[in-house]
């Protein structure tokens, strides 16, 4: 029987993978035999993502520092990654910025910074990525949405904004491109214990309101996005296209 989960031969860019989700999501698809491009903008933390990663699989990572609110720079490295080490057959746009901050208060600077990691980065590497899939007839691209693509709170309306319209730019990325055979859908966890949420995952009366908050009980665990992206990037979701999956112990569905 083939295994309709495998992903050998497959080559994937993880935008934002030297660390937190986007190297969890890039260790899950290497497991499952996945080529891997990781990208950062911090060099030496790249370089650390790397090495972890190219020990467990070794002739199987690369690594590529650009910035992907650059349009001339993802052209660039894009083109760079599909002469030197193949075609991407799968992109995780998952590169993000939080900023909190009331919306009386939140600075134009911040703001535009926000959106540009978070709903424009999206665009510009889907977009050139895109390109050569359409060309090839094939490609899965994932973009990383969020509990704030469907609800809000108090403090992050940049953040929350922006993954809004990561979910719109899933469904218009779809609408274009699935009749030339890619896939194009947004994962969408909910409040995970990474490193950038330590200090809430620390403290008990947030960790409380997690709790009771969301019908699973729990923190997400990193794993619990392991399973969704392979899915999303295998011929196992060949048929979906435009769906955003919240990842989030069932947050979304309860009032």
């Amino acid at each position: 029987m083939t295994d309709i989960f495998n992903l050998d031969n497959r080559i994937a860019l993880i935008t934002g993978s030297s660390g937190g989700i986007g190297l969890r999501l890039a260790e899950g698809l290497a497991t499952h035999g996945a080529t891997i491009v990781l990208n950062g903008r911090d060099a030496a933390r790249l370089e650390r993502a790397y090495a972890r990663l190219a020990a467990q699989y070794p002739q199987r990572v690369h690594q590529r520092g650009f910035d992907v609110t650059d349009a001339t720079a993802v052209e660039r490295h894009v083109a760079e990654i599909e002469a030197t080490i193949g075609e991407i057959d799968i992109l995780i746009n998952n590169a993000g910025v939080q900023h909190r901050e009331p919306l009386l208060d939140i600075g134009l600077d911040d703001w535009d910074r926000v959106l540009a990691l978070d709903l424009t980065a999206p665009f510009l590497v889907g977009r050139t990525v895109a390109r050569g899939m359409v060309e090839r007839g094939r490609g899965k691209i994932v973009n990383i949405a969020s509990v704030q693509s469907e609800l809000a709170r108090p403090g992050i309306g940049a953040y929350t904004a922006a993954k809004g319209g990561v979910r719109n730019l899933t469904r218009a990325m779809a609408a274009e491109w699935a009749r030339h055979g890619l896939q194009v859908n947004a994962l969408a966890p909910g409040y995970f214990d990474t490193e950038l949420t330590a200090a809430l995952v620390a403290d008990p009366e947030f960790t409380a309101w997690i709790a009771g908050r969301t019908p699973a009980g729990r923190w997400g665990h990193l794993d619990d996005l392991v399973g969704p992206v392979v899915w999303l990037s295998s011929a196992g979701s060949d048929f979906v296209n435009g769906q955003t999956i919240y990842v989030d112990g069932g947050m979304t569905t309860v009032i």
